[in-house]
């Protein structure tokens, strides 16, 4: 599953119309060279929406060229030219949360205007992306050349950053607040995100991911040649080696109840668990220099290898002390949120179904038996002994999706006050220098001729100095910190979000199992429907009748 992410590439490719190019027609997903048909002309791309911005009536490549020689930049072999961003979204979101490739163009156009304001970009979206997984994505193309004068973003740390004729840099922190951003925009659109700030637990870069497919390609075909022979495949599903490292780690970490046991279980498998400047690496027998657990995922970093162990070896002592095993014969009840529902269906009212033919009350009568006993299966596996059990059961999972959407509230609160502090902070150091000047001009009459010429920047301050004292505060935090403190609310509110919305499907599946088992205890009238409701008023005003 792959949730909104944002991935950045830089290219010191000087041809701009080669990104065009890539995005509007269709490319192979492992050489990355163009898709040719019978006649050799390129295939365009089934379905794709592009805009461009800052570049008037030019395309785009003739823009950003323009805008290069104008400055003298980009000129080098060696200048990053472009920097590419994609934000993908989840496959879940097209279905689920009525993401289109509409609406996600025009959240891609917002997203750069806001975060590459003063670049010639070139926004284009796609329905799918290599792994046919139906994960709608945009791609955001912008000249490294600022041909505008910009305010201060919170992720520039130099002043030409806000500068025309100077260079865009995706530092780790500029990264990182754009990560932060994309986790808003999904959380105030209602789509699917994960926490981008804090690692993953399976760290796959890109070279990992490439060798991963080209790896499955060319076992698919060798397996198709073994059945044509009559075989049945040993192998269908391709791993690469820091995969076979993975599962040999968790397959250790599952029995280890100590360090020294986790170690010999690694060992069997061909693997030496080192340690240096506090962190795991992992050497494989046909290595000379180990992986380091960084790059294999959070999951297998000093600190979660022992938390794990320190897991198994309590549970192991309570094992001990607990009563028999035999008498245990109710599952551990989870405190977790429920997962999304598989999507139980919601019983066919008959009186509807026969008013529309005989072959559709025929398919109801099927469906609403399987989806009885789907109900009843649900129902029992769910642990309700009674219809009653079940109301008070919906009635907590409905104050508990309330409670959840109250503490997500609170997070949006809490981040937009901060960030309004950081908008204030930033308009108050930007007229900082100006204010020195103003302060040393001696004459009046120069002092007020300074001040009108510069006064909406001393309007400004005079503004952010009332919202400091308003809000009495008196010292005004660094900006790496206040930086720090919005990323940590953000990702708390992502983790709030997501309790939110297992505590709305939790909620769903309770009411579509109530709808149906009342409706089979005959606790809930059908809804009429309009021959029912036309016949019943017939009856009613017919003299005959």
């Amino acid at each position: 599953m792959q949730l909104a992410t944002i991935k950045h590439i830089s290219s010191k490719n000087a041809n701009y119309g080669a990104a065009e190019l890539y995005l509007t027609f269709q490319h192979d997903e492992f050489t990355n060279k163009p898709v040719l048909d019978d006649k050799g002309r390129m295939v365009p791309r089934d379905d794709f929406r592009m805009e461009t911005i800052l570049c008037g009536d030019e395309d785009f490549a003739i823009a950003c060229m323009r805008a290069n020689l104008k400055y003298g930049k980009n000129n080098q072999r060696g200048d990053v030219k472009s920097h590419h961003y994609i934000i993908s979204f989840d496959p879940r979101d097209g279905t689920e949360n009525a993401l289109t490739m509409d609406k996600a163009q025009q959240l891609g156009v917002d997203f750069c205007r806001e975060h590459f304001p003063g670049h010639q970009a070139l926004v284009c979206t796609h329905p799918d992306g290599h792994n046919h997984s139906g994960n709608i994505h945009v791609h955001i193309v912008i000249n490294s050349l600022r041909i505008e004068d910009v305010p201060f973003l919170p992720y520039m740390d130099r002043p030409c950053d806000t500068q025309a004729g100077m260079k865009h840099r995706c530092t780790a922190s500029a990264l990182r607040y754009l990560r932060s951003e994309v986790m808003e925009m999904c959380q105030r659109e209602n789509l699917y995100q994960i926490d981008l700030l804090n690692g993953s637990k399976n760290r796959i870069t890109e070279r990992e991911y490439h060798a991963r497919r080209r790896g499955q390609q060319e076992l698919d075909e060798l397996n198709q040649q073994i059945i044509a022979d009559g075989l049945t495949p040993r192998r269908t599903k391709f791993e690469t080696d820091k995969d076979i490292v993975r599962g040999n780690i968790r397959a250790a970490l599952l029995a280890a109840k100590s360090f020294e046991e986790f170690q010999e279980l690694l060992e069997e498998r061909g693997i030496s668990v080192r340690e240096s400047r506090g962190r795991f690496s992992y050497l494989t027998a046909d290595r000379t220099k180990p992986i380091t657990a960084r790059k294999l995922g959070d999951d297998f970093s000093k600190e979660a290898v022992l938390e794990q162990i320190s897991r198994n070896a309590e549970q192991a002592l309570h094992e001990k002390s607990s009563i028999p095993s035999a008498l245990k014969v109710l599952p551990a009840v989870s405190t977790q949120p429920h997962s999304s529902p598989s999507g139980l269906d919601r019983i066919v009212d008959m009186n509807y179904a026969q008013s529309k033919g005989e072959g559709y009350a025929h398919w109801a009568t099927l469906h609403n038996l399987k989806t009885m006993s789907a109900t009843l299966i649900a129902y029992h596996e769910a642990g309700f002994e009674s219809p009653e059990a079940l109301d008070a059961a919906l009635a907590e999972a409905h104050d508990a999706v309330t409670d959840a959407r109250k503490k997500v509230k609170s997070f949006e609160s809490v981040i937009k006050e901060r960030k309004e502090l950081r908008r204030q902070i930033q308009i108050y150091r930007k007229a900082a220098p100006l204010y020195e000047e103003y302060k040393q001009i001696k004459r009046k009459s120069k002092q007020e001729d300074f001040y009108r010429t510069h006064e909406p920047d001393f309007i400004l301050r005079e503004s952010a100095i009332r919202y400091f004292q308003s809000h009495d505060i008196k010292k005004l935090p660094g900006a790496k910190a206040l930086n720090a403190e919005i990323e940590d609310l953000i990702s708390q509110e992502n983790e709030a979000y997501n309790v939110y919305h297992s505590a709305q499907d939790h909620e769903k599946e309770l009411r579509a199992i109530k709808q149906n088992i009342d409706r089979m205890l005959s606790r809930e009238q059908p809804k009429q429907t309009e021959q029912t409701r036309f016949a019943k008023k017939k009856h009613r005003h017919d003299p005959k009748l």
